[in-house]
């Protein structure tokens, strides 16, 4: 009988004084394949001696962003004067004060190249303690340029968006949604301060047989037209022009009494009339009209902010029973003598 072969290995046998081979249980520290990983990433990893505030390292990556060579990062002094000055000081006291206390944190601010320009940062930042007391600051940079024109541009259309949701899309003036914040914060300002508050409303006469004469696109241009007169009359920044809707306008005069809220009114109606835009079908002049209502108040802590404009209100249907083509004066107030 032919006897078994088998394939497992012979054991292994050790001659009496040779020594047994070593067996390596755990990978030792090699600083060369650490500092390996770090150079080969698009962060910049740098170390700065706490006693010293000096540079103990910072990876070659630093000179293809910026353009500075590693060797010029000195001390916490050349990251200080390679920020942006608006930058500066909020940056480095936030900085000083999260290592000082032993925070963990991250800091965005823009660094000068050595070109002359800059970019955006992002420096995250880990505080090293021994036996209770900071000994050193680790951290990496990273290039976050490309995410704060996104963020800049985001903001920019937010903006953009937030003004055309205050305009009328059809005459580039205020809206009735900015006219009610304005008023509210005029109304405000003027029972704190005791000073009048005027309004002006006004509307374009027989615009209806406009828009059946002319047609609703005649009606948008015309619409459009007026505003711009308006808009030429009215010249203080705290005034505000608002469509209200329909060929309904309306101005909110602060600091404004009802004698120079009329004057205004009028300047408004003749700069109109001067406009000459022709409107056979009117049945008050050849060309197109309009009649406004003034009213002013001095608010008190019982009054409302809606007392103004009910008032102006109530002189521009006045001023339509009268005939039209004129400013009325809220009942109670008193106009100028016309000439």
């Amino acid at each position: 009988m032919n006897e078994a072969v088998s394939d497992a290995p012979e054991p292994m046998t050790i001659q009496p004084g040779a020594e047994a081979p070593a067996r390596r249980t755990e990978m030792e520290p090699d600083s060369t394949v650490y500092r390996t990983l770090l150079e080969s990433t698009r962060a910049i990893p740098w170390r700065i001696d706490w006693a010293t505030m000096r540079f103990t390292y910072i990876g070659p990556q630093i000179e293809a962003l910026l353009g500075w060579t590693p060797e010029s990062w000195v001390s916490i002094d050349d990251w200080v004067e390679r920020m942006h000055p608006d930058d500066r000081e909020s940056v480095v006291n936030f900085c000083v004060a999260q290592s000082q206390s032993g925070v963990d944190h991250e800091a965005d601010y823009r660094a000068l190249t050595r070109e002359g320009h800059y970019i955006w940062i992002r420096d995250v930042v880990h505080v090293v303690r021994k036996d209770g007391e900071v000994e050193a600051l680790v951290g990496f940079m990273f290039d976050i340029s490309e995410r704060k024109q996104q963020e800049e541009e985001l903001l920019r259309l937010k903006s953009e968006l937030e003004a055309l949701s205050y305009r009328d899309s059809l005459t580039g003036i205020a809206n009735r949604r900015q006219f009610d914040l304005v008023l509210e914060r005029e109304w405000a300002h003027a029972r704190r301060d005791q000073r009048p508050l005027s309004a002006v409303m006004l509307d374009i006469d027989h615009f209806k047989e406009y828009n059946d004469r002319y047609g609703h696109p005649a009606g948008d241009g015309c619409l459009q037209r007026i505003a711009t007169c308006l808009a030429g009359v009215v010249g203080r920044e705290q005034d505000l022009l608002a469509r209200l809707g329909g060929e309904e306008f309306v101005l909110i005069l602060p600091d404004t009494d009802i004698d120079a809220a009329h004057a205004l009114a009028e300047r408004c109606l003749q700069r109109i009339r001067e406009e000459a835009i022709p409107h056979a079908s009117s049945r008050v002049a050849p060309t197109l009209t309009a009649s406004a209502g003034v009213g002013s108040i001095t608010p008190d802590e019982n009054s409302h902010s809606t007392q103004v404009v009910e008032a102006a209100d109530r002189a521009l249907y006045q001023a339509k029973r009268n005939g039209r083509d004129r400013v009325a004066i809220a009942a109670g107030d008193t106009a100028p003598p016309t000439t």
